[in-house]
């Protein structure tokens, strides 16, 4: 059987997608896994083990019609949909076609589950697993942690390259990472003050070295923590793929963000994260919380208007975790 399964948008949302891939592929007999994906993501899904090919979306309908259509796909499973998908889909032939009951574009599937995500009953990740749990009913719901799984041998070599670029390679340090950047659904964050001061208050703790990563949306922030840091700290740009991104944050100890790609990228190699999300049930980590093991994530409601209280907590949260690690 051929079995896609989409999820069409950014990092953060597709990383949520892949216990439901994992599942699929262990679990059910004689399957083969396409996954659908956009192009910020194709590189990455190309990777996984349990997915065995990868179709790229295309706005143009038509073009992403014939795409599906040729890999003879018998159902797909849509983690989220909207109605160009949903009727790319049925042109494309799909017979047995899977989707949350979404405004529009469920009239386009034949098998419409009823979430209300809205409600935050469940976390994005157990969703998802609901959906393939519909489609195929004896799944088992378990996935494996870290979910992208890399040898020993991958991650040293990423962080020798990241070592040399940085000129570090004879210190043993643990890396801290902060990433002080907003994801497109992230709506709550510290001020980049805070990360600076947060930074610096773990920054002369012996064998520990400082890590600012940034995306290629983050250059105003980029310049200011260049312009305001008094200590010793690593600015890093994110230039290369998101696979050895993820070897990278494999070896880090912590990583430090709002609730955005790279912070589940980090939940997914099971690396530590120190997390924030906005002030609403639908922003909280109750719904958008990593895929990592529980006791690898600490969680914050971060306010808009936060006071000093917080910060104080989220510090010393950070030093628990050092303290964890030493």
């Amino acid at each position: 059987m051929n079995l896609l399964i989409t999820r069409h948008d950014k990092i953060g949302d597709f990383v949520l997608t892949l216990p439901t891939y994992q599942v699929a592929k262990k679990q059910i007999p004689n399957v083969k896994i396409f996954a659908l994906v956009s192009k910020v993501n194709y590189e990455l899904a190309s990777s996984m083990k349990f997915i065995d090919e990868v179709i790229l979306y295309d706005e143009n309908l038509f073009t992403l019609v014939k795409r599906i259509k040729e890999k003879n796909i018998d159902a797909s499973i849509s983690a989220f949909t909207d109605t160009k998908l949903a009727l790319a889909l049925l042109l494309a032939g799909v017979k047995k076609r899977y989707a949350p009951a979404t405004k529009i574009a469920q009239i386009f599937s034949n098998y419409r589950i009823n979430q209300r995500r809205s409600l935050v009953k469940r976390t994005e990740a157990e969703y998802n697993l609901d959906l393939l749990k519909a489609f195929y009913p004896k799944a088992e719901l378990k996935y494996e942690k870290p979910l992208l799984k890399f040898s020993k041998d991958e991650i040293e070599a990423i962080l020798l390259k990241f070592k040399k670029e940085t000129n570090l390679v004879d210190n043993d340090y643990k890396f801290i990472a902060f990433h002080p950047g907003f994801g497109g659904s992230s709506d709550g964050n510290l001020r980049v003050d805070d990360y600076i001061k947060l930074a610096k208050s773990i920054s002369s703790i012996k064998k520990v070295k400082v890590v600012f990563t940034f995306g290629p949306d983050d250059k105003e922030t980029k310049k200011y923590i260049e312009k305001n840091i008094d200590f010793g700290a690593i600015l890093y740009d994110s230039k290369s793929s998101l696979v050895d991104f993820c070897k990278l944050l494999a070896s880090f100890e912590i990583f430090i963000s709002t609730s955005t790609g790279p912070m589940h990228l980090a939940g997914a190699v099971n690396t530590k994260t120190l997390s924030f999300f906005g002030n609403s049930l639908f922003a909280s980590a109750k719904r958008w919380a990593t895929i990592s093991q529980k006791e690898k994530q600490s969680n914050f409601c971060v306010p808009e208007n936060y006071d000093d209280n917080l910060y104080k907590k989220i510090e010393n949260s950070l030093k628990e975790l050092l303290n964890e690690t030493y």
